[in-house]
C-alpha cells in the first residue's frame, strides 16, 4: 500500500464528477461548496478512500493520472491533448531505450509523455524557441517528476535552423511551420527513424507532405486524427455523451529512408 503523503497533489472527485486539485498539507482544511476536507483526514489513509464532508458529501481521494495532469495545469501553450498522446506514442513507435528529439516544447505535456515512454535508457531532447515556454515546461515536469530527470535535455533553439543531434531514433514536431524544420530533421533521423508532426488544419499537412516529397529521403508519408467520444451507462440505459473531444490536429508521420528517395504505398490512410 502506497498511503497518500503530505505535499502529494491529488484529486477530489465529488459525485456530480466535478474534479478538484488539492495539494496536502498537515493541519489544512479543503473548502468545497459541499462542505469542508481536513487534509489530516486523507494524509496516510490509502489512495481510493471515500471521505464525507460536514454535511455529509461524499468525495473520491485519488492521485490524478498523467492525463488529468496534463489537461489541468494552467498553462501558456496549447497542449497536445491525451487522446492524441496516445496515438502519438504508437503511431511513431516510442520505445525503451530510443532516443528521441521534441520540437517546440510547449507545456511539457508530450515531453513528460515520450519520457514514461523511452525510460531511463533512452534519452529525450527538447527544443524551444521561447523562453517562458521552455520556463513553464521545467515548471511543470520538476511539479510532475520532482525535479528534472538527467535523460532530459531541454534547450533553447530554433530547429528551423538547423538540428545538431545525429542518428536519433525519432523526431516529432509540434511547430507552427513543420515544413521548415524537414531539412534539418532529415539529416538528424537515422535511416528507418520516424518523423512525427502534429498539424492543427489541412493546408498544415498538405504543406508538410508537399516539403517531405520535395526534400526527398521520406517513405510511407500518413495522416489520421483521433475523436474521442464518452458514453453513459446506467444500468440498461446506455447512450453516447453529449460532449466528445472531436478534432484537435491531424497526425502526421513518415520513416526515413536509407537513400534520397521517396515510397508511397497506394493503401487507403497513406496519401
Amino acid at each position: 500500500m502506497n498511503p497518500l503523503k503530505a505535499g502529494e497533489l491529488i484529486v477530489l472527485i465529488d459525485k456530480a464528477g466535478r474534479r478538484h486539485r488539492v495539494r496536502l498539507k498537515a493541519g489544512e482544511r479543503h473548502s468545497l461548496h459541499s462542505g469542508v476536507i481536513a487534509h489530516d483526514e486523507l494524509i496516510g489513509r490509502p489512495e481510493g478512500i471515500v471521505v464525507t464532508t460536514q454535511m455529509g458529501a461524499r468525495l473520491l481521494a485519488v492521485r490524478p493520472t498523467f492525463a488529468e495532469q496534463v489537461t489541468g495545469r494552467v498553462r501558456q501553450a496549447q497542449p497536445i491533448y491525451p487522446k492524441d498522446l496516445g496515438a502519438i506514442l504508437v503511431g511513431a513507435d516510442i520505445h525503451p531505450g530510443a532516443r528521441v528529439l521534441e520540437a517546440g516544447t510547449g507545456t511539457g505535456a508530450l515531453t513528460l509523455a515520450l519520457l514514461r515512454a523511452v525510460g531511463h535508457e533512452g534519452q529525450v531532447i527538447s527544443y524551444e524557441q521561447r523562453e517562458d515556454f521552455l520556463e513553464a515546461a521545467k515548471r511543470a515536469i520538476n511539479e510532475t517528476l520532482g525535479g528534472l530527470p538527467p535523460n532530459l535535455e531541454l534547450k533553447l533553439g530554433d530547429v528551423y535552423v538547423g538540428i545538431e543531434e545525429r542518428d536519433l531514433d525519432r523526431v516529432l514536431l509540434d511547430l507552427p511551420e513543420p515544413w521548415q524544420a524537414v531539412p534539418a530533421a532529415r539529416g538528424a533521423l537515422r535511416p528507418g527513424g520516424i518523423l512525427f508532426a502534429h498539424c492543427p488544419n489541412v493546408s498544415q499537412v498538405q504543406r508538410f507532405f508537399d516539403c517531405l516529397r520535395e526534400v526527398r529521403g521520406f517513405g510511407m508519408l500518413e495522416v489520421f486524427e483521433v475523436l474521442q467520444r464518452g458514453w453513459t451507462v446506467r444500468g440498461r440505459s446506455m447512450r453516447p455523451s453529449h460532449r466528445m473531444v472531436a478534432h484537435t490536429g491531424f497526425l502526421c508521420f513518415a520513416r526515413r529512408l536509407a537513400e534520397d528517395d521517396l515510397f508511397e504505398p497506394e493503401g487507403e490512410g497513406f496519401r
